[in-house]
Protein backbone atom coordinates (compact mmCIF):
# COMPACT_ATOMS: atom_id res chain seq x y z
CA UNK A 1 0.00 0.00 0.00
CA UNK A 2 2.71 2.34 0.85
CA UNK A 3 4.14 2.33 -2.91
CA UNK A 4 0.19 3.01 -3.91
CA UNK A 5 0.35 5.99 -1.80
CA UNK A 6 2.75 7.65 -3.42
CA UNK A 7 0.78 8.36 -5.77
CA UNK A 8 -2.02 11.17 -5.80
CA UNK A 9 -5.06 10.03 -4.39
CA UNK A 10 -8.04 8.78 -6.78
CA UNK A 11 -11.59 10.03 -6.71
CA UNK A 12 -14.99 8.09 -7.54
CA UNK A 13 -17.78 9.32 -8.29
CA UNK A 14 -20.54 6.70 -6.77
CA UNK A 15 -24.41 7.16 -6.84
CA UNK A 16 -26.45 5.37 -4.36
CA UNK A 17 -30.62 5.52 -3.85
CA UNK A 18 -31.27 6.98 -0.70
CA UNK A 19 -31.86 3.60 1.68
CA UNK A 20 -28.41 2.79 1.29
CA UNK A 21 -27.13 6.33 1.76
CA UNK A 22 -28.81 6.25 4.76
CA UNK A 23 -27.88 2.99 5.86
CA UNK A 24 -24.22 3.33 4.81
CA UNK A 25 -24.15 7.01 7.40
CA UNK A 26 -25.82 4.54 10.20
CA UNK A 27 -23.54 2.38 10.36
CA UNK A 28 -20.34 4.33 9.43
CA UNK A 29 -21.72 6.56 12.62
CA UNK A 30 -22.57 3.15 14.84
CA UNK A 31 -18.28 2.22 13.65
CA UNK A 32 -16.85 5.77 14.50
CA UNK A 33 -16.18 5.97 10.82
CA UNK A 34 -17.14 9.01 8.27
CA UNK A 35 -19.13 7.20 5.44
CA UNK A 36 -16.17 8.01 3.20
CA UNK A 37 -14.12 6.59 5.69
CA UNK A 38 -16.44 3.10 6.00
CA UNK A 39 -16.58 2.90 2.33
CA UNK A 40 -13.07 2.89 2.41
CA UNK A 41 -12.92 -0.31 5.14
CA UNK A 42 -15.31 -2.31 3.31
CA UNK A 43 -13.50 -2.22 -0.10
CA UNK A 44 -10.28 -3.45 1.95
CA UNK A 45 -12.67 -5.77 3.26
CA UNK A 46 -13.85 -6.93 -0.16
CA UNK A 47 -10.44 -7.13 -1.88
CA UNK A 48 -8.81 -8.87 1.51
CA UNK A 49 -11.49 -11.61 1.12
CA UNK A 50 -10.76 -11.87 -3.07
CA UNK A 51 -6.99 -12.11 -2.14
CA UNK A 52 -7.72 -14.87 0.06
CA UNK A 53 -9.24 -16.81 -2.43
CA UNK A 54 -7.38 -15.79 -5.74
CA UNK A 55 -3.74 -14.65 -4.38
CA UNK A 56 -2.55 -11.04 -4.18
CA UNK A 57 -3.19 -8.65 -6.49
CA UNK A 58 0.03 -6.84 -7.98
CA UNK A 59 -0.38 -3.73 -9.56
CA UNK A 60 1.04 -5.04 -12.96
CA UNK A 61 -1.44 -7.58 -12.95
CA UNK A 62 -3.94 -4.98 -13.65
CA UNK A 63 -3.50 -3.90 -17.16
CA UNK A 64 -4.83 -0.06 -15.55
CA UNK A 65 -1.04 1.16 -14.91
CA UNK A 66 0.30 1.04 -18.52
CA UNK A 67 1.35 3.84 -20.83
CA UNK A 68 -2.10 3.59 -21.75
CA UNK A 69 -3.75 3.69 -19.14
CA UNK A 70 -6.78 6.14 -18.69
CA UNK A 71 -5.71 6.80 -14.76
Amino acid sequence: MDALKKEKDKHIGLRIDSELHYELHYISQYEGRSANGEVIYLIRKAIEEFEKEHGKIEKQQLGLFGPNSQE
